[in-house]
């Protein structure tokens, strides 16, 4: 493959290290710090990442662009490439359903460009335990254009792999897959609030320690999750009821848990990649807190709307 520029739109944790491991390979990978914050533009230089301008800029000079953003902006990146006149390649590699998938590729199919569908199941390179790293599922109505994508990872931490299908596949597999990691740790944090809410924490607690042993530890962990990552599996969580419905699935499953990473309160930079609270339970605590209204400061259920350096 002729070394093209990659574009890169938006680098969160998981855009900016997926960007860094092709940098690392010697692609040059662009992204635009237009209208980013700080933080964004520290995990940018830091990934190796090339800063274009403009996403009209980025969109001129790319032949590829990987857009990995939270889910509620997928829509939002697509118009943002398509108005720029870009008729390369779009990957959506975001945590959106089928559906979702397949009206963007609508949006930069109108624009001019290829689409390949795309989602990552797995920690950032770097974070994963062991020397793994995340995969990042393609799909497409072009074999051969979601086989140029996986090429591009030969030789770096992402395990990037073709399935079979059009628009939707691979977003099909990560919501199926996110439906059980994600949904049940909500419906974890839901079964240990209700226990709080009816105050039989420490009954429940020692029947988990008898027939569920490590399922106090995974509760605490889940908190940790939802402060640092809640503000964007709502949103996943969402995405993962509307492929549940548009199958004929129960959708109201993660509807719930859209409800619960909603009220859950955010650890401070948690919208720039943070990693949430101390293991101290402290996490643990404020999460129960919000989820029963006895949250102090932010009222259950109420919203930070900031998604400002995503």
């Amino acid at each position: 493959m002729d070394r093209l520029n990659i574009g890169l739109v938006h680098p969160g944790e998981m855009g900016a290290a997926v960007g860094g491991a092709l940098a690392g390979q010697g692609w040059t990978v662009l992204w635009a710090s237009a209208g980013r914050g700080p933080a964004t533009a520290d995990r940018a230089a830091a990934a190796g990442l090339a800063d274009a301008g403009t996403v009209a800029d980025l969109a001129a000079r790319a032949g590829i662009i990987l857009s990995i953003c939270p889910p509620h902006a997928a829509r939002e990146v697509a118009g943002q490439v398509a108005r720029a006149g870009f008729g390369g390649v779009f990957v959506d590699a975001n945590a959106v359903s089928p559906e979702t998938a397949r009206e963007v590729a609508g949006i930069v199919g109108a624009g001019g460009a290829a689409f390949v569908d795309g989602g990552i199941i797995g920690l950032p390179p770097g974070q994963e335990s062991g020397a793994g790293g995340p995969r990042l599922y393609l799909s497409g109505e072009s074999g051969e254009r979601a086989a140029e994508v996986r090429d591009l990872f030969a030789g770096t931490v992402v395990d990037a792999r073709v399935v079979e299908g059009g628009a939707g596949a691979a977003s099909a597999v990560k919501m199926a897959y996110a439906a059980w990691t994600k949904g049940t740790a909500a419906l974890l944090l839901a079964a240990r609030a209700l226990a709080q809410a009816e105050h039989v924490a420490d009954p429940l607690l020692a029947e988990w320690e008898l027939s569920q042993p490590g399922l106090a530890g995974r509760a605490e962990r889940a908190a940790r999750s939802a402060t640092a990552k809640g503000w964007r599996w709502e949103a996943e969580m969402t995405e993962i009821a509307a492929s549940m419905t548009a199958a004929g699935l129960p959708g109201g499953f993660h509807q719930a848990a859209a409800e619960v990473f909603r009220r859950s309160p955010r650890a401070e930079g948690a919208s720039s990649g943070g990693s949430g609270e101390p293991g101290d339970g402290a996490a643990l605590d404020r999460v129960l807190g919000a989820l029963i209204g006895r949250q102090t400061g932010r009222p259950a259920g109420q919203q930070d709307g900031s998604r400002s350096d995503r």
